[in-house]
């Protein structure tokens, strides 16, 4: 399997969204309480040194994905080509019946549910459909900054070596999370 992720330059990205909005238009997601990407802003230092930067983060893609062991329906798979994780929608019992194990499991609180009742579980898939047409996710594409990218893991290291932790992000060695990081201090 090659393993296809993301990279991050946090000191290109300026919190302006597009991101966000690009991956929410793709998606035609009209519930505003779910963001299958989100963007984080960051406060460091004290006045009159205070820093500001921003993170955009969405699911990892982890090579062990706890959400995925702690779905009691096994709605959640990682397909083995590229170790996409994918949610199947009919199969998922909803945040009412199931209390939310996954998002629980996450350490990065990726799993999104709703506002409807028992709503059913979402996270981002890297844009499969434009995968199939040898496009970039949209949040990649869409970047003004051209802060995103993505790729087989491999290439990514190669190209930007093997940062894994940025402010606003901690590297778990027990998911590891398929995304490259360029932090900006």
């Amino acid at each position: 399997m090659k393993q296809v992720g993301f990279y991050f330059d946090q000191s290109r990205c300026t919190g302006c969204y597009t991101c966000v909005l690009a991956c929410r238009d793709w998606h035609d997601i009209k519930d505003t309480s779910i963001e299958l990407r989100k963007i984080h802003p960051l406060e460091l230092g004290k006045y009159p040194e205070v820093k500001l930067s921003y993170i955009s983060l969405s699911c990892n893609h982890c090579k062990t994905p706890v959400c995925k062991e702690a779905c009691p329906v096994e709605a959640i798979s990682k397909r083995d080509k590229d170790g996409i994780m994918l949610v199947k929608q009919d199969d998922c019992l909803g945040k009412d019946k199931c209390k939310r194990f996954c998002k629980e499991a996450c350490p990065y609180d990726v799993p999104q549910f709703g506002k409807d009742d028992n709503s059913k579980m979402s996270l981002c898939s890297m844009c499969t459909d434009r995968l199939a047409d040898e496009r970039n996710p949209a949040c990649v594409d869409a970047c003004p900054m051209r802060a995103l990218d993505f790729g087989p893991m491999y290439e990514l290291k190669e190209k930007y070596g093997e940062v894994k932790d940025a402010p606003g992000f901690a590297h778990s060695a027990d998911t590891v999370p398929s995304i490259i990081f360029k932090p900006r201090y």
